[in-house]
């Protein structure tokens, strides 16, 4: 079984801007530079032919280049107990397209439709009941921004779980027009 998402890597630049924000904070699991992404459509588990059939079904998006930009920092999960924190992105319009054609390209190849709301955002940080409070991660970088980045390709990631944490690697890059 293949453990499989979508989504867009971010360059280096941004990556290192994220990483910067990263620390103090007890029990927190911050995610490495290799887990830093934009998650377009998670899939979950299939066998290697659905894989394969995910895959080139992704191959026949097509899509525009397009430039984004670090937008806020939130968190994912109950008030006073969130489940994640992450950085936004902005802006949403050709990230949603892109998401669109994504998923479509998902249900033609078997996989069932996403069922929840597309929002683009960058997971920072899983956290666990009892972890310290990212209440002043928010307030200290809540109006997080940075330089437009490029977006010139998406990719289909095969997720290993760990104890550490999931381990990513690309398992086929799609570049846009």
């Amino acid at each position: 079984m293949h453990r499989l998402f979508v989504a867009i890597r971010l360059t280096r630049p941004i990556r290192e801007q994220l990483l910067s924000l990263m620390g103090g904070v007890s029990g927190v699991r911050w995610q490495t530079d290799d887990q830093l992404h934009i998650t377009l459509r998670f899939i979950g588990e299939v066998d290697s032919h659905m894989a394969d059939d995910i895959a080139a079904a992704l191959a026949s998006v097509h899509h525009q280049r397009f430039e984004a930009r670090l937008d806020g920092i939130g968190t994912f999960g109950r008030p006073g107990q969130p489940g994640a924190l992450w950085a936004g992105v902005a802006p949403h319009e050709p990230l949603k397209a892109l998401h669109k054609k994504v998923d479509q390209a998902c249900i033609r190849a078997g996989v069932a439709p996403e069922g929840r709301a597309y929002h683009p955002h960058i997971t920072l940080a899983r956290l666990k009941r009892g972890s310290g409070s990212v209440q002043g991660v928010v307030e200290s970088s809540g109006g997080v921004t940075s330089e437009p980045f490029s977006v010139e390709s998406f990719g289909l990631y095969e997720s290993t779980l760990t104890p550490e944490g999931a381990h990513y690697e690309l398992a086929q890059r799609y570049p846009l027009a």
